[in-house]
């Protein structure tokens, strides 16, 4: 791939790129410019890249092209389309962390003594938000198994993180991942096979939120139900119906924190009567895009720096209200 395939926009000043769908109404336009002046980095801007979901891949060259080839486009975080754009672009990264290579996505695009990196971030930041949802050794407490609806790059962020943990009581029995396109499944099914683990891990095929209520109800009680569809954020609806019942005692997390979040409500309407603990993913949003931003700028995200850009974003949050579904 050579510069002059593309046309490049030569920037005037450090620019970090956001890709995804609906890159202008995510919070990280508002938070950013405030963690820039956190870290003493207000010269870097923020600009969001919009595709379409499955896009093409020339449309996905150009905007890798971009980060490459342009010197002040330092990189960025992709949202939705992290395996797509590997896909469609292996070739023009220089380097490809082992995480991408494992899993077949990048959500981190950043430079690095003249080579494009790329680096899959979202099992170890789905991993944290997990352990700071669950608690160490929540399996081994509860018998719960967990239930992912999609098999993209969260659900084999979730499956990969779970695969690792070392002590047994953080790994699940049994992890079932239901997906409504069969590739992602069998690329997932892959990854897994490719892996030593104990889990047993189950992969359906199905697109009918009436099915996905029935997995639900065979679960046991304390276990982990995830919204990883990008359902109620990028795509209406939900994978469940308003009839689906929640694992009693278990957890519901939508890993979206913006949007209908129609799962997010759902699960809300059984907090009480399922005893049920209610995630979204604010958690997730915080770790992923800290996470990357460590990677893009070459700074040590410490936890003394991540709790205080966690405070900052907190401030401009904007309110999430569970509203009765009717």
């Amino acid at each position: 791939m050579s510069e002059t395939q593309y046309p490049i926009e030569t920037k005037t000043v450090p620019t970090f790129y956001f890709v995804g769908v609906t890159t202008a109404k995510s919070s990280i336009m508002r938070v950013f410019p405030r963690w820039m002046e956190a870290i003493d980095r207000p010269d870097v801007v923020i600009e969001g890249i919009d595709h379409p979901i499955h896009d093409t891949a020339e449309a996905y060259r150009r905007t890798v092209a971009q980060m490459k080839y342009d010197p002040l486009s330092l990189g960025g975080l992709v949202t939705t389309h992290k395996i797509d754009l590997l896909e469609a672009a292996r070739d023009m990264f220089d380097e490809l962390h082992s995480s991408a290579r494992l899993t077949g996505e990048v959500s981190s695009i950043s430079k690095r003594d003249g080579k494009l990196w790329g680096h899959a971030k979202d099992p170890l930041t789905g991993g944290l938000s997990l352990d700071a949802i669950t608690g160490p050794g929540y399996f081994g407490r509860t018998g719960g198994h967990v239930l992912c609806f999609g098999a993209g790059g969260s659900g084999k962020a979730m499956s990969l993180h779970l695969i690792n943990k070392q002590d047994r009581a953080d790994r699940p029995r049994k992890m079932i991942v239901t997906n409504r396109s069969a590739g992602r499944l069998a690329t997932l099914r892959a990854m897994v096979e490719s892996l030593e683990t104990d889990i047993e891990f189950e992969f359906v095929q199905n697109a009918d939120p009436a099915r996905n209520d029935a997995i639900m109800a065979g679960l046991p009680a304390g276990s982990i139900v995830i919204n990883a569809t990008g359902m109620g954020k990028d795509t209406p609806g939900s994978p469940v119906t308003d009839r689906g019942m929640f694992p009693q005692n278990g957890i519901a997390w939508e890993i979206n924190y913006r949007g209908e979040l129609d799962f997010w409500h759902q699960a809300m309407a059984q907090q009480e009567a399922r005893n049920l603990t209610v995630e979204d993913g604010w958690l997730y949003f915080l770790h992923g895009w800290t996470q990357v931003i460590a990677e893009v700028l070459h700074i040590d995200m410490s936890e003394p720096v991540f709790n205080r850009l966690a405070e900052i974003a907190a401030e401009l949050r904007p309110p999430l209200v569970y509203k009765p579904r009717t």
